[in-house]
């Protein structure tokens, strides 16, 4: 028997003023009302009430006992119903983590509309490339571009997010233009480090294997924009989400390279700790960020 249920049903005995009265109120037998009381004595060592077939009263002891853990079960139920409220109810502090481009390009506009549709929670979003550990953390929340195999973890997948290869024309006049993945390897590759394969970079072939090709470059980070400008700049070749490239693509500061050849498909997933209550605030998020998503998957 747990503290709390027999702290209740002394309580509750003391409020009512029978066993019987209790046991209607607590939706118990009497029987379990009065060993729950026996077993509350018993650890305590006193005696709380006087019990006879006719008349119950409380000690001294229960009396003074009465009077200290009353205010303390009364902030324990408001407590539980908060939260309780909460688990349906959005509100709250929201601990959020995304990668820091995508995070940049996107969740400023998303976080803003999001806000005004859920005044009672309040964001706090920290943009990191880092694999997060959420748990040991303490985030309700990741998103995450991946293709994701953490079965610790509860996954949406909220939409495709594809990927390109690309180059500088000013890089391609002088280096050339590599037709097939395999020729990377003559080619200065700019190296995104916070992945599985920074020694390199996996494509479908024209038949649906995959295709591994060894990559090799001078400069290697662990943030894309970086990487995206130096390529600009005309530095060496690289492999970014497409939503990173589209503004450099259009304005003609890149092209695509490799045609023909596909690059393992990734997503972004909305990524939270297996729970068995999921909160009604990070249901909210989730479920906002599909729809936001869903409606822009074009841009990505």
């Amino acid at each position: 028997m747990d503290r709390f249920s027999e702290i209740k049903a002394f309580v509750t005995v003391a409020e009512q003023g029978s066993f019987v009265a209790a046991s209607e109120r607590m939706d118990l037998s009497r029987a379990m009302v009065t060993k729950l009381v026996s077993a509350l004595e018993a650890r305590l060592g006193v005696r709380l009430m006087h019990r006879t077939t006719r008349r119950l009263s409380l000690t001294a002891e229960g009396e003074s006992y009465l009077a200290e853990v009353s205010p303390l079960l009364g902030e324990l139920d408001a407590l539980e119903s908060r939260l309780s409220q909460g688990a349906s109810r959005p509100a709250g502090r929201l601990r959020v983590t995304a990668p820091v481009s995508f995070g940049e390009r996107y969740l400023g506009a998303a976080m803003t509309e999001f806000c005004r549709q859920y005044p009672d929670i309040e964001i706090d979003l920290s943009l990191n490339d880092r694999r997060v550990d959420l748990v040991e953390e303490g985030y309700d929340l990741a998103l995450r571009i991946t293709q994701l195999s953490d079965s610790s973890l509860i996954a949406r997948r909220l939409m495709p997010v594809r990927g390109a290869v690309c180059a500088s024309p000013a890089y391609l006049r002088e280096h050339g233009t590599p037709l097939h993945p395999e020729a990377l390897i003559r080619h200065n590759c700019l190296v995104y480090t916070l992945t599985d394969h920074t020694g390199f970079w996996p494509f479908v072939d024209t038949d649906g294997s995959e295709l591994r090709v060894k990559i090799q470059g001078s400069l290697r980070a662990n943030n894309g924009d970086l990487l995206l400008d130096a390529a600009i700049n005309g530095l060496g070749i690289t492999r970014q989400p497409r939503f990173m490239l589209t503004r450099a693509l259009e304005r003609g500061d890149l092209v695509e390279l490799l045609h023909g050849f596909d690059l393992p498909n990734l997503a972004l997933y909305a990524v939270y700790p297996v729970r068995r209550h999921v909160p009604g605030k990070v249901r909210a998020l989730v479920d906002f960020l599909l729809a936001y998503c869903e409606a822009r998957q074009a841009q990505f």
